[in-house]
């Protein structure tokens, strides 16, 4: 088969790049190669984005420098293609209140300009959607335990009622882009599915304060910078490695009917900030420096995903847990320091 995969050079499209290349399929990585999420990591970002073109370029896959928001560039790269994974995006919170111009643009058109290649082909697509689409009303109904917040249920189904509580430009265009998988499903019968994809991480994340915590939170513990906290530490994610996550989109495309699902670790991969350090130095058996400052405008503080549709559906379930993940995540990062120096 041939797979696109937009975003195809960042951390997640280069797994499902990878993923698909040493299945032997052809690959089209669809980039732009821009580094506004990286912009404040300090880190160098021309070197993030040259090393997974390189380990891309050394699998094979064909890289295409392009932009989400070009219908016509889309439509041209998916001619051919047997499945489309749609990996780009604008993902901070951050970012979002600072530029909703962008936020927009690439959330809301780019995944329309998707939807319309799909729909043009024929071709199943599946879309990287997010949990922040529930809204952080979620946070009025948490208790609270000495190094985590909870919830009774703990697991959040797709029933959960959306975009509650206080939104900002990033609920509002991931829930959006969301709303026109759906509507591609009912008009157009596109065989498409939107992830509400949670807590991601593994090799390849450059992570800062934008994006990216777990990664972030590992690579300042390494290279002894300090970690900064914003709000208690409680906040709780069901993180995800990123390889179980190139094994959803595949399955959905051998098994899956179209609809919107939770793509989590579930409560066996749930974590919090605090406990996430506390993993981090127990495995580097050194604490690093701890610092907290004021929690941030429509901050999430739990989501723990029930992800049984997507079990039922096409039979996938994470599989990586948070020592083993986290684990593999630090030795990258080691080997990689000169990124980080």
């Amino acid at each position: 088969m041939r797979v696109l995969v937009t975003g195809g050079c960042g951390f997640i499209g280069s797994h499902v790049c990878e993923f698909y290349a040493r299945r032997g399929d052809g690959v089209v990585a669809y980039d732009n190669f821009t580094k506004f999420e990286l912009r404040r990591t300090g880190y160098d970002t021309k070197g993030a984005r040259d090393h997974n073109r390189q380990v891309l370029e050394a699998l094979g896959v064909e890289i295409r420098e392009a932009d989400v928001r070009d219908a016509d560039s889309v439509l041209e790269a998916a001619d051919g293609c047997d499945y489309i994974v749609h990996t780009a995006a604008q993902p901070a919170m951050t970012i979002g209140w600072e530029d909703p111009r962008l936020d927009f643009s690439t959330n809301v058109l780019g995944t329309f300009n998707v939807l319309e290649a799909a729909r043009r082909f024929r071709i199943p697509v599946a879309s990287c959607g997010t949990v922040h689409i529930y809204g952080n009303a979620i946070n009025d109904s948490l208790g609270e335990e000495a190094t985590r917040y909870r919830r009774e249920p703990a697991e959040i189904p797709e029933s959960e009622p959306v975009v509650q509580g206080v939104l900002t430009p990033l609920h509002a265009s991931k829930r959006s882009g969301e709303i026109y998988v759906q509507t591609w499903v009912d008009t157009y019968d596109v065989r498409a599915a939107s992830f509400r994809l949670t807590g991601l991480y593994g090799p390849r994340q450059f992570g800062g304060e934008d994006h990216g915590w777990v990664a972030n939170f590992a690579i300042r513990a390494l290279t002894g910078r300090p970690i900064t906290i914003y709000g208690s530490g409680k906040q709780v994610r069901d993180i995800l490695y990123a390889t179980d996550l190139c094994e959803a989109f595949h399955a959905f495309y051998e098994r899956g009917k179209p609809g919107i699902y939770n793509i989590g670790g579930e409560s066996r991969n749930a974590i919090s900030l605090v406990e996430c350090v506390d993993l981090i130095a127990d495995i580097l058996g050194k604490r690093p420096d701890v610092r907290f400052g004021e929690g941030r405008h429509g901050d999430l503080r739990y989501f723990v995903c029930d992800a049984d549709r997507a079990r039922r559906g096409f039979g996938w379930e994470a599989r990586t847990l948070p020592r083993e993940g986290v684990g593999r995540l630090i030795e990258w990062v080691e080997e990689h320091r000169h990124f980080f120096a």
